[in-house]
This record gives C-alpha cells, sequence and structure tokens, in this order.
C-alpha cells in the first residue's frame, strides 16, 4: 500500500504550529476551523474530518499515516477504519498506559485517556460525537507501557487489553489474523535516544530495537493503517527527535511485505 500522510499540527484542542513545516507537497492537512466550545467537542470537531480523511484513503487503496501531537487523535483514525468496512487489531506503542478514566487520573489530564476510551472506558463524549464505536479489549496490544498511574496500572492488569511490556516480545509473539493498526507514541523511544518529549520515562526501547520490530510488523503485510503522537517540536532545538521518529515512521511506512 503507497503511504498517504495526514498531519493535524494540533495538541488536543490547541493548534502546535511547530509540526507545520513537516508538511510534503503531498501531505494532507488536517487544520479545521474549532467551535469556541469545551475542549471535549473541539477535539471531537477536529477529529470528524480527520475521520473523513482517513475512510477516502483507505478506500482509495492507501495506506492512511496520521501524525499529530497527541494519541488522542486516534479516536479519529479508528472511526475512519470503521467507517471503511475494517475491524482492527491495534498495537499501540507508548511509554505510558493512556489508560486513565475520571476515576483514576490523578491530574485529569484528556491526553492520559485515549486508549481508555477506544475500548469504551471513562471518557465517552469525543467518542461519541465522532461516532467511533468501541474496539473490544482482547484485540487491543499495548507495548511498553513502562509507567503506569497506580489506579491506571490497576484497571489495566483486570482489563483484556494484552500487555507486552517488551516491545521485542511482538517478534516472538503470534500475531492475530487480519488487519493490524499500529500507534506508535515517540515517547515510547528511550529518551537518550529521543529527549524532546513532554513527559519522559526513563528506559524503553533504543533505536534499533524499535526499527527490528517496525520492519517486522510492516514485512506482515497485515498493517492497514498508522498513527504518531509527536515528540515536542518547541522543544527539539537541534532537530534528533523528529530525525529518529520519522526514521522509525518511514520504516513502518514504507517497508515493502
Amino acid at each position: 500500500m503507497v503511504p498517504r500522510f495526514i498531519l493535524t499540527p494540533y495538541f488536543l484542542d490547541q493548534p502546535l504550529p511547530g509540526l507545520e513545516p513537516l508538511r510534503d507537497a503531498e501531505w494532507v492537512v488536517n487544520k479545521p476551523t474549532l467551535p469556541e466550545a469545551s475542549t471535549q467537542q473541539r477535539m471531537a470537531a477536529l477529529y470528524k474530518p480527520l475521520t473523513e480523511l482517513v475512510t477516502l484513503v483507505l478506500k482509495s487503496g492507501e495506506l492512511p499515516v496520521s501524525i499529530a501531537g497527541d494519541c488522542c487523535t486516534s479516536i479519529g483514525v479508528l472511526a475512519g477504519l470503521q467507517h471503511a468496512g475494517i475491524q482492527p487489531t491495534l498495537i499501540w506503542f507508548d511509554a505510558h498506559g493512556d489508560f486513565n478514566t475520571w476515576q483514576t487520573t490523578p491530574s485529569g489530564f484528556l491526553g492520559g485517556m485515549p486508549l481508555a476510551m477506544l475500548v469504551g472506558r471513562g471518557e465517552k463524549t469525543i467518542m461519541e460525537t465522532v461516532g467511533t464505536k468501541p474496539l473490544a479489549e482482547d484485540k487491543v496490544i499495548l507495548t511498553d507501557g513502562r509507567d503506569l498511574d497506580p489506579g491506571e496500572g490497576e484497571t489495566l492488569a483486570e482489563s483484556r487489553v494484552i500487555h507486552l511490556k517488551k516491545v521485542q516480545d511482538l517478534l516472538n509473539s503470534e500475531l492475530p489474523a487480519g488487519p493490524l493498526w499500529v500507534h506508535f507514541d515517540t515517547d515510547v523511544l528511550d529518551p537518550a535516544e529521543a529527549p524532546a518529549m513532554n513527559y519522559l520515562a526513563p528506559g524503553g526501547p533504543s533505536t534499533g530495537e524499535l526499527r527490528a520490530v517496525f520492519h517486522f510488523l510492516a514485512g506482515t503485510g497485515q498493517v492497514v493503517a498508522v498513527s504518531l503522537s509527536s515528540w515536542n517540536p518547541d522543544m527539539d532545538q537541534d532537530g534528533t527527535s523528529q530525525q529518529v521518529c520519522l526514521d522509525l515512521l518511514m520504516e513502518l511506512a514504507l517497508t515493502k511485505p
């Protein structure tokens, strides 16, 4: 599948201009006018056109590659897959669990909730407004999720989400049949190699380890969508984190089966 890049230069409901220079002439930019409304309503207004774009790309036989400043845009990606008639297994690469709900979150930060939202837990306004249907928990693989809040960790442990604590475990796991959607939160990387992240978590896989896993996944021929939650461009003064993360993204998007 030929990749089609979709850039949403936002962090939650706020513009993130530092991502806009990534735009290539053939990229699509999702930058609608957002209403004066609640944060959830503004995010939903951002994800509705993303949903349409992902659906169009899929129906044209291309690979949607969504790039945004946070993980919540995954709600629009999933809706786009569903509207195209695709029910994927989600492989979620992240240093964090993103599995908080309003009952477990210590901060109230929506950016710590998207994976819980995707399986129908916690905050529901955005999912319902966009028209995204929850994924079955056993259709989700979280890796590495090394930095969990206490309540979040308990919720995750009692869920049916598959939690692989090392990304390399995917190389020795039997992947489910059918379409795969890969979500890449760039903070999964060891911060020694990609330090321009909002929420640093010590440890994590090296660039080489993650590249090997991405190469393996792309080589299966099962990947039908890719989404990326970016580094913080304002912190990336020398461009190192951007280069490392984009190189890894291309391993997923351009490797041929």
